[in-house]
């Protein structure tokens, strides 16, 4: 192979190789949500002690205010208690109600089945607060859930 040839194939296999990580790097911001699990949510609002997790204990829930219960599915016998998930929001019943690009990291802190306020919409599998649930999605009163997409971490 000449020179010549030689620094035409390895400019290719650099630019190749940056490209390719430029790519990635567009899309990574898609792939934190691989492998999570999609669902509906929906929202409560105070009262939100005593908690089937933790009681009265108001340091249960983060100063954010990102926390949620969750449904019988994810309950796992308490086990879900303390658990934090990714969520981000896909679709709701009104078209645009999902504010683009949010995701929010929520703490578990409650069983929807047995929480003192009751759920938007009853059988969803995360039961957000009103800070979470606004996170994700304009305040709509037609929309009581949101189709979301959510990982455990």
């Amino acid at each position: 192979m000449s020179q010549s040839n030689f620094c035409h194939f390895r400019m290719y296999n650099l630019l190749v190789i940056w490209l390719s990580g430029l790519l990635l790097l567009l899309l990574s911001h898609h792939v934190r949500l691989c492998g999570a699990d999609v669902g509906t949510a929906s929202v409560y609002y105070q009262p939100y002690t005593p908690t089937a997790c933790y009681g009265d204990d108001f340091s249960q829930f983060p100063t954010s205010g990102l926390f949620a219960a969750v449904g019988e599915g994810l309950w796992d016998n308490s086990a879900a208690c303390g658990r934090q998930y990714l969520v981000r929001c896909i679709s709701a019943v009104v078209p645009g109600t999902c504010i683009p690009g949010s995701q929010i990291q929520i703490k578990i802190v409650d069983r929807a089945q047995t929480s003192v306020s009751r759920p938007s919409y009853d059988g969803t599998g995360l039961v957000l607060s009103n800070v979470a649930f606004e996170a994700l999605a304009i305040p709509n009163p037609e929309v009581s859930y949101l189709n979301v997409e959510f990982l455990q971490i």
